[in-house]
């Protein structure tokens, strides 16, 4: 949760709708979350190893870089507030739910380490929410209203809307119930004042999601309906993703200059004073050093971001099947 003001009217550049900073959880509940983080983490790995097809490891790539640059652009909603993608339910739809928490935990935690997005000490609970909660949620919810509509066009749009929307609200839930555990806000405060305001943004993250498998439907319909091991063959697909993300990165000055969700929660309950600095700034505020233009500052951090988060996915995706192989191999 990281504000800055640039001198042009206030834009805030900076995303961070569910990245809690140090300061807001206490070390009981944080520690927890690092446990439940690693062990969600590890199980991805392990299901992801036996499910993603060789074929599919740009497509990990691809989906962290347009998820972090998606999250720069921060829209408005009702009140004042801004909201931003989490991206988790699209993830999941696209990759399944255990691929999905690996590309979501690597944009996170990118996020936190580059870009002092979110705490170091709270990183274990931005995972666990935004990386466990809404991809297994999201893509559960997408599951379930799927098979209840008829149409499977019509099914896949509603379903990716219910199920961003439901990612987004269990997410702040898990937030909510985190900060009352912590004791920096009673549960009876922070529950309904955070639902009440991801209701609305999670209306915009439902949006987005539907936009984007209707894009990919009239695209590459393959990679709705292609198993783990199906066939996406060619780079032009791939490359295409990857200049999309850019392309969204450039547009990051242009997001809403109003608090975030929970900056929105913690403004209007009095605990925002609890956030501690970051102990060392890389690229914090998504603003890249030694350039005086916010906008082009910006633009240069997105860019950064979007390409080695890129690097991050395909890389993971890479040994992940590759120590799949070696395993499989017969002994000499």
């Amino acid at each position: 949760m990281n504000i800055n003001v640039n001198a042009m009217g206030g834009l805030l550049f900076a995303p961070g709708e569910m990245h809690i900073p140090d300061g807001f959880l206490s070390p009981g509940v944080y520690i927890i979350c690092w446990a439940i983080a690693v062990l969600a983490v590890g199980l991805a790995l392990q299901r992801t190893g036996r499910e993603l097809g060789e074929r599919q490891i740009p497509l990990m790539g691809v989906l962290a870089a347009f998820i972090f640059a998606a999250q720069m652009l921060n829209f408005p909603v009702a009140g004042g507030t801004s909201g931003h993608l989490i991206g988790g339910a699209l993830a999941a739809i696209l990759l399944g739910p255990w691929a999905a928490i690996l590309v979501m935990t690597s944009v996170v935690g990118l996020q936190a380490l580059l870009f002092q997005d979110g705490g170091l000490l709270v990183l274990g609970a931005n995972i666990v929410n935004m990386a466990v909660i809404s991809s297994i949620a999201g893509y559960a919810t997408f599951t379930a209203v799927r098979r209840l509509v008829a149409d499977e066009r019509l099914g896949t749009l509603v379903g990716g809307f219910a199920g961003a929307w439901l990612s987004v609200m269990l997410a702040a839930a898990a937030t909510a119930l985190q900060l009352a555990l912590s004791g920096t806000s009673d549960f009876g405060v922070a529950m309904p004042a955070m639902l009440g305001v991801h209701a609305l943004i999670g209306v915009g993250e439902g949006l987005i999601t539907a936009g984007a498998l209707a894009f990919v439907m009239a695209t590459r319909r393959d990679l709705l309906t292609a198993p783990a091991t199906g066939i996406l063959s060619g780079r032009s697909w791939w490359l295409a993703g990857l200049l999309i993300a850019l392309a969204v990165a450039l547009l990051s000055p242009l997001a809403s200059g109003s608090p975030d969700g929970l900056e929105r929660v913690a403004e209007d309950k009095g605990f925002i004073d609890t956030a501690q600095d970051p102990p060392y700034q890389i690229i914090a505020d998504y603003l890249f050093p030694g350039i005086e233009n916010e906008a082009a500052a910006t633009i240069l951090a997105g860019i950064v971001g979007t390409i080695v988060v890129f690097g991050l996915g395909y890389a993971l995706a890479y040994l992940i099947t590759n120590l799949r192989r070696s395993r499989r191999a017969p002994s000499s």
